[in-house]
């Protein structure tokens, strides 16, 4: 219950603050271009708050946090009086308009910028990208890789941590051959790398950038000792608590091996077994029935158990951390990089280098936010970043009904000199909203086929 609270708190909160902004965004320039504003609302359905400022404008907190809205003053849906038409926005010039339509988008993006610029500042623990082993005959091992060295470098681009390494490979995608530079421990000179990725086969629904070319991240050795306990998994409802220390399943000694313990879990989907524990020195007996779950087309058993593990080396931690000046340089290089890969994807969602597979819906978006959330909050603060960078994107996409159809319509105007008639843009709106509500389905789907 309480992951479900955090997730779902954190998840309002998010959108919450993104909205806010993005809405503002539109809300500010547009005052500041004489345009009346009726409301600025965050949420749809019934208002559980509302506030009326000196100007008349009302501001709303509505029921469901799915998005917001500005109404402004326009004489294409009000009856706008004689002394007020200065005050409408489709009187405004298309500059004017191309700016209050831009400006929800662009507030996303000074966001990601100032919540990346805090996150560099405060510093961000993370781990060097020092490889831990090598699959045999993987793309990785066919280009020399060994573990032990460090990935200093992808594609030209340097990599401190293993996201820089993940944002880096995701970034080349398609492409024929990637070159990585790595460095052994203790030596100065790096070596180059060159993989072949023209078989590479990406599926981020089975495993990361990173797992896919063979290349196994450094984790520290694993405890039998459990960590975490899923709230209302199969293990919960056993009665599973943390440090207990697995001893049998079913008779079959684990010999304090974890891995072995999860590859015997997997055997049993659906069936009832007797699991031994160590429990504050006394043997407990439990009686748990693993979940089936489908992974990779074969049915597996599920207990929803994690380990605790011993903590990183020393030599393998660093802490992303900034001065004033420096940290600006980071998230505004973090935030270019992040736009560029974005607009990317996007692309080879259409040629079809990316599967659709890859979409993420709210169900998603909310489990992300609750266990950035849970990590701290500098991590909260690059998951809101991220997300509120990846909204800016998607509202300026040229497809009507978003701010980028609205952006195509002006500058239409602007070419021609006349505005597109309301029978295209109500056209437009037809295919926008079709094309939006396909895309949320295929999210949703997704959403669902992972849990």
């Amino acid at each position: 219950m309480f992951e479900f609270l955090r997730d779902l708190s954190s998840f309002v909160i998010a959108l919450g603050v993104l909205i806010t902004v993005h809405e503002y965004g539109h809300f500010w320039v547009a005052r500041k271009n004489g345009v009346k504003v009726h409301r600025f609302a965050i949420g749809f359905g019934k208002p559980i708050w509302r506030f009326y400022d000196k100007h008349g404008t009302e501001f709303v907190i509505a029921l469901i946090p799915l998005g917001g809205y500005v109404k402004m003053l326009d004489e294409r849906v009000d009856d706008v009086k004689p002394e007020d038409k200065p005050y409408t926005f489709n009187n405004k010039s298309v500059y004017q308009r191309i700016a209050i339509v831009g400006a929800g988008p662009l507030a996303n993006f000074l966001f990601a910028i100032f919540a990346f610029y805090l996150m560099f500042l405060v510093g961000v623990p993370s781990v060097k990208p020092i490889v831990g082993d090598v699959t045999e005959n993987s793309i990785a091992a066919n280009a020399n890789i060994t573990n032990k060295s460090e990935i200093i470098e992808v594609a030209g681009q340097t990599t401190r941590d293993w996201q820089d390494v993940n944002l880096a490979l995701v970034a080349n995608i398609g492409e024929p051959s990637i070159e990585i530079k790595t460095k052994e421990q203790g030596n100065v000179s790096a070596t180059l790398h060159q993989l072949d990725t023209r078989d590479w086969k990406f599926e981020p629904e089975k495993a990361s950038a990173i797992d896919s070319l063979g290349i196994q991240i450094f984790r520290p050795k694993i405890l039998n000792e459990v960590g975490l306990v899923q709230e209302k998994s199969p293990a919960a409802n056993a009665g599973f608590l943390l440090d207990d220390q697995i001893i049998s399943i079913d008779n079959k000694q684990i010999n304090g091996d974890w891995q072995k313990f999860t590859e015997l879990i997997r055997t049993y989907p659906n069936q009832t077994i007797a699991i031994e524990v160590l429990r504050a020195g006394k043997v407990v007996v439990l009686t748990a029935t693993p979940k089936a779950r489908e992974v990779n087309g074969e049915t597996q058993g599920y207990l929803g158990l994690s380990p605790k593990s011993e903590p990183y080396p020393s030599e393998y931690r660093i802490e992303l951390s900034y001065g004033l000046y420096s940290a600006l340089e980071q998230s505004l290089a973090r935030t270019w990089q992040l736009i560029v890969l974005s607009f990317d994807m996007i692309g080879k969602l259409i040629t079809g280098d990316v599967s659709v597979k890859n979409l993420s819906g709210p169900i998603s978006i909310a489990q992300e936010a609750g266990n950035h959330a849970g990590y701290g909050f500098v991590y909260f603060l690059g998951f809101l970043a991220l997300i509120s960078i990846n909204l800016g994107i998607i509202n300026i996409l040229p497809i009507p009904v978003l701010d980028g159809g609205h952006l195509v319509y002006y500058l239409i105007e602007l070419l021609t000199g006349k505005p597109v008639s309301q029978k295209v843009q109500e056209i437009g709106f037809k295919f926008g909203t079709l094309a939006i509500l396909g895309l949320m389905s295929i999210a949703l789907f997704n959403d669902l086929s992972r849990l």
